[in-house]
Protein backbone atom coordinates (compact mmCIF):
# COMPACT_ATOMS: atom_id res chain seq x y z
CA UNK A 1 0.00 0.00 0.00
CA UNK A 2 1.26 3.49 -0.78
CA UNK A 3 0.84 6.10 1.54
CA UNK A 4 1.47 10.14 1.09
CA UNK A 5 2.02 11.81 4.14
CA UNK A 6 1.59 16.02 3.78
CA UNK A 7 2.82 17.59 7.32
CA UNK A 8 5.98 20.04 7.49
CA UNK A 9 6.73 19.24 11.24
CA UNK A 10 9.54 17.12 9.92
CA UNK A 11 10.04 15.42 13.47
CA UNK A 12 5.79 14.06 13.27
CA UNK A 13 6.63 13.43 9.59
CA UNK A 14 9.41 11.37 9.85
CA UNK A 15 8.29 9.24 12.88
CA UNK A 16 5.14 8.79 11.07
CA UNK A 17 6.76 7.30 8.06
CA UNK A 18 8.66 5.36 10.64
CA UNK A 19 5.19 3.48 11.91
CA UNK A 20 3.92 3.02 8.72
CA UNK A 21 6.90 1.29 6.88
CA UNK A 22 6.88 -1.01 9.79
CA UNK A 23 3.74 -1.93 8.42
CA UNK A 24 5.56 -2.89 5.27
CA UNK A 25 3.51 0.12 3.56
CA UNK A 26 5.57 2.71 1.53
CA UNK A 27 5.65 6.20 1.90
CA UNK A 28 6.00 9.30 0.82
CA UNK A 29 6.45 12.81 2.72
CA UNK A 30 5.76 16.22 1.32
CA UNK A 31 6.81 18.76 3.95
CA UNK A 32 4.52 21.57 2.39
CA UNK A 33 1.24 22.04 0.84
CA UNK A 34 2.62 22.96 -2.94
CA UNK A 35 4.56 19.92 -3.33
CA UNK A 36 1.94 17.53 -0.90
CA UNK A 37 -1.10 18.64 -3.30
CA UNK A 38 1.18 18.12 -6.58
CA UNK A 39 1.65 14.15 -5.00
CA UNK A 40 -1.73 14.19 -3.72
CA UNK A 41 -3.19 14.59 -7.49
CA UNK A 42 -1.04 11.62 -9.30
CA UNK A 43 -3.80 9.70 -7.92
CA UNK A 44 -1.11 7.25 -7.15
CA UNK A 45 -1.65 7.01 -3.63
CA UNK A 46 -4.19 4.52 -1.41
CA UNK A 47 -4.40 6.68 1.47
CA UNK A 48 -3.52 10.46 2.01
CA UNK A 49 -2.52 11.54 5.41
CA UNK A 50 -2.93 15.57 5.51
CA UNK A 51 -2.12 18.28 8.04
CA UNK A 52 -4.15 21.28 7.91
CA UNK A 53 -1.93 24.08 8.81
CA UNK A 54 0.59 23.87 6.17
CA UNK A 55 3.11 26.35 4.31
CA UNK A 56 1.72 27.60 0.77
CA UNK A 57 -1.69 25.80 0.73
CA UNK A 58 -3.49 24.26 3.45
CA UNK A 59 -4.69 21.02 3.86
CA UNK A 60 -8.57 22.25 3.12
CA UNK A 61 -7.58 23.69 -0.31
CA UNK A 62 -5.43 20.50 -1.28
CA UNK A 63 -8.54 18.27 -0.49
CA UNK A 64 -11.11 20.53 -1.99
CA UNK A 65 -8.46 20.44 -5.42
CA UNK A 66 -8.35 16.26 -4.86
CA UNK A 67 -11.81 16.18 -5.04
CA UNK A 68 -12.27 17.86 -7.93
CA UNK A 69 -10.01 16.35 -9.76
CA UNK A 70 -12.41 13.54 -9.65
CA UNK A 71 -9.53 11.97 -7.19
CA UNK A 72 -11.17 9.09 -4.81
CA UNK A 73 -8.18 8.82 -2.66
CA UNK A 74 -9.13 8.43 1.25
CA UNK A 75 -8.19 11.20 3.49
CA UNK A 76 -7.04 11.28 7.17
CA UNK A 77 -6.58 15.27 7.87
CA UNK A 78 -4.47 15.87 10.84
CA UNK A 79 -5.18 18.84 12.89
CA UNK A 80 -3.57 20.34 16.50
CA UNK A 81 -6.83 21.98 17.01
CA UNK A 82 -9.74 20.08 18.46
CA UNK A 83 -12.25 22.68 16.91
CA UNK A 84 -15.62 21.35 15.69
CA UNK A 85 -16.03 23.50 13.13
CA UNK A 86 -12.85 22.43 11.53
CA UNK A 87 -13.58 19.21 11.44
CA UNK A 88 -16.85 19.71 9.68
CA UNK A 89 -15.58 22.44 7.48
CA UNK A 90 -12.78 19.62 6.38
CA UNK A 91 -15.17 16.98 5.84
CA UNK A 92 -17.50 19.13 3.90
CA UNK A 93 -14.37 19.70 1.41
CA UNK A 94 -14.26 15.89 1.17
CA UNK A 95 -12.21 14.43 3.55
CA UNK A 96 -13.07 10.87 5.17
CA UNK A 97 -11.52 11.31 8.69
CA UNK A 98 -10.37 13.77 11.29
CA UNK A 99 -7.66 13.10 14.13
CA UNK A 100 -6.37 15.57 16.66
CA UNK A 101 -2.76 15.95 17.31
CA UNK A 102 -1.50 14.14 19.74
CA UNK A 103 -2.56 10.58 19.35
CA UNK A 104 -1.24 6.96 19.20
CA UNK A 105 0.08 4.91 16.74
CA UNK A 106 -2.34 2.55 17.71
CA UNK A 107 -5.12 4.71 17.05
CA UNK A 108 -3.60 5.96 13.84
CA UNK A 109 -2.74 2.42 12.26
CA UNK A 110 -6.52 1.29 12.97
CA UNK A 111 -8.02 4.39 11.29
CA UNK A 112 -5.89 3.62 8.11
CA UNK A 113 -7.07 0.41 8.25
CA UNK A 114 -10.50 1.53 8.59
CA UNK A 115 -10.12 3.48 5.43
CA UNK A 116 -8.90 1.05 3.41
CA UNK A 117 -12.07 -1.02 4.21
CA UNK A 118 -14.04 1.64 3.00
CA UNK A 119 -12.35 2.16 -0.19
CA UNK A 120 -13.07 -1.33 -0.56
CA UNK A 121 -9.54 -2.94 -1.25
CA UNK A 122 -8.34 -6.13 -0.59
CA UNK A 123 -4.76 -6.06 1.43
CA UNK A 124 -2.35 -8.60 -0.52
CA UNK A 125 -0.27 -10.95 1.36
CA UNK A 126 1.54 -11.71 -1.92
CA UNK A 127 2.50 -10.55 -5.00
CA UNK A 128 2.73 -12.90 -8.22
CA UNK A 129 4.06 -12.82 -11.55
CA UNK A 130 4.46 -15.94 -13.98
CA UNK A 131 6.79 -18.32 -11.18
CA UNK A 132 7.86 -15.45 -8.90
CA UNK A 133 5.77 -14.85 -5.85
CA UNK A 134 6.77 -12.34 -3.55
CA UNK A 135 5.75 -12.64 0.14
CA UNK A 136 4.93 -8.78 1.21
CA UNK A 137 4.89 -9.54 4.95
CA UNK A 138 7.93 -11.20 5.17
CA UNK A 139 10.24 -9.79 2.40
CA UNK A 140 11.11 -13.23 0.77
CA UNK A 141 11.59 -14.04 -2.97
CA UNK A 142 10.19 -17.02 -3.73
CA UNK A 143 10.10 -19.41 -7.04
CA UNK A 144 9.08 -22.98 -7.04
CA UNK A 145 10.67 -24.87 -3.60
CA UNK A 146 13.53 -21.77 -3.32
CA UNK A 147 13.43 -18.72 -1.65
CA UNK A 148 15.75 -15.91 -0.65
CA UNK A 149 14.78 -13.26 1.47
CA UNK A 150 15.95 -9.50 0.39
CA UNK A 151 17.08 -6.41 1.89
CA UNK A 152 14.08 -3.55 2.16
CA UNK A 153 15.12 -1.55 -0.95
CA UNK A 154 15.32 -4.59 -3.16
CA UNK A 155 12.32 -5.29 -1.64
CA UNK A 156 10.42 -2.30 -2.36
CA UNK A 157 11.89 -1.98 -6.16
CA UNK A 158 10.80 -5.57 -6.64
CA UNK A 159 7.38 -4.79 -5.67
CA UNK A 160 6.86 -2.19 -7.35
CA UNK A 161 8.03 -3.71 -10.74
CA UNK A 162 5.94 -6.58 -9.80
CA UNK A 163 2.53 -4.95 -8.93
CA UNK A 164 2.51 -3.39 -12.47
CA UNK A 165 4.52 -5.48 -14.41
CA UNK A 166 2.96 -4.23 -17.44
CA UNK A 167 4.24 -0.98 -16.75
CA UNK A 168 8.11 0.85 -17.41
CA UNK A 169 8.98 2.25 -14.16
CA UNK A 170 11.38 4.93 -14.52
CA UNK A 171 14.53 5.57 -12.34
CA UNK A 172 13.41 8.70 -10.84
CA UNK A 173 10.03 6.89 -10.02
CA UNK A 174 11.81 4.17 -8.26
CA UNK A 175 14.14 6.96 -6.00
CA UNK A 176 10.74 8.98 -4.86
CA UNK A 177 9.20 5.77 -3.92
CA UNK A 178 12.20 3.96 -2.38
CA UNK A 179 14.65 6.28 -1.16
CA UNK A 180 12.07 9.59 -0.81
CA UNK A 181 11.62 12.50 -2.83
CA UNK A 182 14.08 14.41 -0.72
CA UNK A 183 16.73 11.83 -0.52
CA UNK A 184 20.47 12.43 -2.08
CA UNK A 185 19.95 9.09 -4.47
CA UNK A 186 20.88 9.07 -7.60
CA UNK A 187 20.65 6.37 -11.00
CA UNK A 188 23.84 4.64 -9.93
CA UNK A 189 21.89 3.71 -6.81
CA UNK A 190 18.73 2.22 -8.46
CA UNK A 191 21.13 0.69 -11.01
CA UNK A 192 23.22 -1.48 -8.07
CA UNK A 193 19.76 -2.67 -6.45
CA UNK A 194 18.77 -3.43 -9.87
CA UNK A 195 21.46 -5.58 -10.17
CA UNK A 196 21.78 -7.06 -6.60
CA UNK A 197 17.96 -8.33 -7.73
CA UNK A 198 18.49 -9.91 -10.93
CA UNK A 199 21.53 -11.85 -8.99
CA UNK A 200 18.41 -12.96 -6.79
CA UNK A 201 16.35 -14.28 -9.77
CA UNK A 202 19.56 -16.13 -11.24
CA UNK A 203 20.04 -18.06 -7.49
CA UNK A 204 15.83 -18.89 -8.01
CA UNK A 205 16.26 -19.86 -11.49
CA UNK A 206 12.94 -17.54 -12.58
CA UNK A 207 11.72 -17.12 -15.77
CA UNK A 208 11.31 -13.66 -14.78
CA UNK A 209 13.58 -11.04 -15.85
CA UNK A 210 13.92 -7.26 -14.85
CA UNK A 211 14.33 -5.64 -18.79
CA UNK A 212 15.71 -1.80 -18.86
CA UNK A 213 13.91 -0.01 -21.72
CA UNK A 214 16.70 2.37 -22.50
CA UNK A 215 16.30 5.86 -21.37
CA UNK A 216 13.16 5.36 -20.34
CA UNK A 217 13.10 2.52 -16.87
CA UNK A 218 12.82 -0.80 -16.24
CA UNK A 219 9.89 -3.62 -16.45
CA UNK A 220 9.42 -7.38 -15.75
CA UNK A 221 9.06 -9.74 -18.35
CA UNK A 222 9.30 -13.32 -18.75
CA UNK A 223 12.88 -13.89 -20.54
CA UNK A 224 13.09 -15.57 -23.64
CA UNK A 225 15.66 -17.84 -23.36
CA UNK A 226 13.92 -19.46 -20.31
Amino acid sequence: MQILIVEDERNLAEALKNILEEQKWQVTIAFNGEDGCIYACSGQYDIIILDVMLPYKDGFSIVKEIRNKKINTPVLMLTAKDDIHDKVFGLDMGADDYMTKPFSPVELLARIRVLTRRKGEVMLEQLQFHDLTLHLATCVLQCGSRNIHIAYKEFEIMKLLMKHPEMITSKEEMIVQVWGADSEAVDNNVEAYISFLRKKLQYLKSTACIRVIRKVGYRLEVSHDS
